[in-house]
């Protein structure tokens, strides 16, 4: 049987003479990449309307070497009116040659998340730098004021490791004009952390909860709440693990890996979150990043749980507690939410209720099943499924000016994960094959009419091959492929009426073969090759298209626009290319 694997699926670690640390979405490049062994994405920037912005420099050029925060105080900006089209935020990392883990890194304000990701990990002769952006017009409300915020990525610079990493932070104000006209914004924003300028919590478990008492005014009528979960220490690997009964059977890390986020108001179950599998460029073999890293390793999306149906709850004058946890979380998810409120601007006090809610029976409880062999020498071969699937509708309604609005969240979330195993003398190989999905409709209606609705389909397919193969001497070979997606599709409707819809689709496929010889220790890779490729169409005749392609940790190949009319990119500034979340209003959010 071989023997149980010391290549840590973090291998930035121990043995490694090179070094390696996380990532961030980089932007598209004004000229070709071919050639370069910088971090290249396939990733669209954040689109802009016309005009001059604002600009407001939250740090530059900061050095983090520690666990230190990076305060900073923030004034809105003069000469860009008090309602903007748009507001993007920009921040440009890098860390220098050495060795270095990846790193999380964030920014706040307020106690609001202003961006959530990780870091690129450099090698003995590579700085890596890279570029990332954030839609945050929705958070218009909270740059309104002034504050104070904080970066924060931990970092450790020794004898050992030696990355330093480096960063900047901006954000640039669009003034509104007649051809950008001033952006449909919630009205207030709440943190869930405790922390008043900005830090995550911890989820070391199920029962664990970020959670926060707020009093809200009298007047909600729709409420949103942005989401963030991320997978740190032994809980990294999670979308590898397998249920407790298994694991010293197929040498795997416990817990299953089934994971997912759940909201609660005033302990009632109010919506889901899907928990995307990122992986970071230290994972798994972190030759398999360089340069282009994961699905969003460097710049994570958010997701948006629509908790309209308690607005009328929510305005009632009482305080009420919302609480986010992680089902399945079984050592440390790092978390943090944001809670978008938009009120009835002609009304001082919006009463009404929940009156139905099928996600409250449905506990987050997956069904376990295997076909596992294990013969008289101890060889093991079959499979583990893990599966969930619920499909629930929470409806409530809210007396505003408008008159008694109901809104329903109609939602079905699925999980479905297969682990596949053949281990013996000379083989240790894990095939994971996984993909979570969400397909709702969140429905706004008066009396017997539908007025707004909107319609979200999303998938995370993880597929991973780990192939460890041992020969006589005892060096090994350790060979992985990962494919990796994001793929969302949305559409706003006006009584029945189709007026917008959009589609995004990214996908990253990586392969390395790392060797080791007797000792473990790493002698050489081979193999390594990736292909990232990003697609984005919308109902306006929008279109978006980027490829990127990797060899030995070289840009290979790079194309931009084919695919699209006349070979070329073209977006509208107010739509969101990137995956970001825009449905704060149930019809369009400009």
């Amino acid at each position: 049987m071989l023997p149980k694997r010391f290549v840590s699926r973090c291998l930035a670690l121990a043995g490694l003479s090179l070094t390696f640390a996380c990532s961030a979405s980089a932007a598209p490049p004004t000229s070709s990449p071919v050639g370069s062994n910088n971090v290249t994405v396939a990733d669209p920037l954040v689109p802009r309307p016309p005009g001059t912005p604002c600009v407001v420099q939250l740090f530059q050029d900061d050095t983090f070497t520690d666990f230190n925060t990076r305060p900073y105080t923030y004034t809105p900006p003069t000469g860009c009116g008090q309602h903007w089209a748009k507001v993007v935020l920009e921040a440009d990392f890098s860390v220098t040659a050495g060795r270095q883990f990846d790193r999380t890194a964030t920014l706040w304000l307020g106690g609001v998340n202003l961006y959530f990701g990780t870091t690129e990990e450099p090698s003995s002769t590579v700085s890596p730098s890279w570029h990332v952006e954030r839609d945050l017009t929705d958070y218009s409300t909270l740059l309104s004021a002034a504050g104070n915020g904080q970066a924060i990525i931990g970092n450790v610079v020794d004898s050992t490791y030696t990355g330093v990493i480096h960063g900047s932070a901006r954000l640039l104000f669009y003034p509104a004009s007649i051809l950008a006209p001033p952006a449909k914004v919630p009205d207030a924003v709440y943190p869930l952390g405790s922390d008043a300028v900005g830090n995550t919590a911890v989820l070391g478990n199920s029962t664990s909860q970020l959670v926060k008492t707020l009093s809200l005014p009298g007047n909600v009528e729709r409420a949103y709440l942005d989401v963030f979960v991320q997978s740190q220490n032994a809980d990294e690997f999670w979308y590898t693990c397998v249920p407790d009964q298994y694991a010293a059977e197929v040498d795997e890390c416990g817990g299953g890996n089934f994971r997912e986020a759940e909201v609660s108001i005033d302990g009632q179950p109010a919506g889901v979150a899907p928990v995307y599998p990122w992986i970071y460029t230290g994972g798994i073999d972190p030759y398999l990043w360089r340069p282009t890293p994961g699905v969003q390793t460097l710049n994570f999306m958010p997701y948006r749980v629509d908790l309209t149906p308690f607005a009328g709850v929510l305005s009632n004058g009482a305080p009420h507690q919302v609480a986010l946890s992680v089902a399945g979380a079984n050592n440390y998810f790092s978390a943090t939410a944001s809670l978008l409120v938009y009120l009835d601007a002609h009304a001082k006090q919006v009463s009404g209720q929940v009156v139905s809610n099928t996600l409250a029976s449905q506990p987050p409880t997956p069904t376990i099943s295997d076909t596992l062999q294990q013969d008289a020498s101890g060889n093991v071969s079959g499979n583990i499924n893990t599966n969930l699937s619920r499909h629930f509708m929470i409806a409530g309604y809210a007396d505003t000016s408008h008159g008694r609005v109901q809104t329903t969240v109609d939602q079905t979330v699925s999980f479905a994960d297969t682990q596949g195993f053949t281990i013996n003398d000379t083989t240790y190989r894990q095939v994971s094959d996984q993909l979570t999905s969400v397909t709702g409709a969140s429905r706004s209606s008066i009396g017997r009419y539908i007025t707004g609705e909107y319609d979200e389909q999303v998938s995370y397919p993880l597929h991973l091959d780990y192939n460890q193969q041992a020969a006589a001497d005892g060096s090994f070979t350790a060979a992985t492929s990962v494919h990796q997606g994001y793929a969302k599709n949305e559409s706003h409707k006006l009584f029945g009426i189709q007026l917008y819809s959009a589609n995004v689709a990214n996908t990253v496929d990586s392969a390395d073969t790392l060797d080791f010889d007797a000792s473990g220790n790493l002698t050489a890779h081979n193999g390594q090759q990736s292909a990232q490729s990003f697609a984005f169409n919308d109902s306006l005749g929008g279109c978006y298209r980027s490829s990127v392609g990797t060899l030995s940790g070289v840009v290979s190949s790079y194309t931009s626009g084919q695919g699209c009319p006349d070979q070329r990119n073209r977006v509208y500034w107010f739509t969101h290319p990137d995956g970001s979340p825009d449905n704060g209003s149930t019809v369009l959010g400009w």
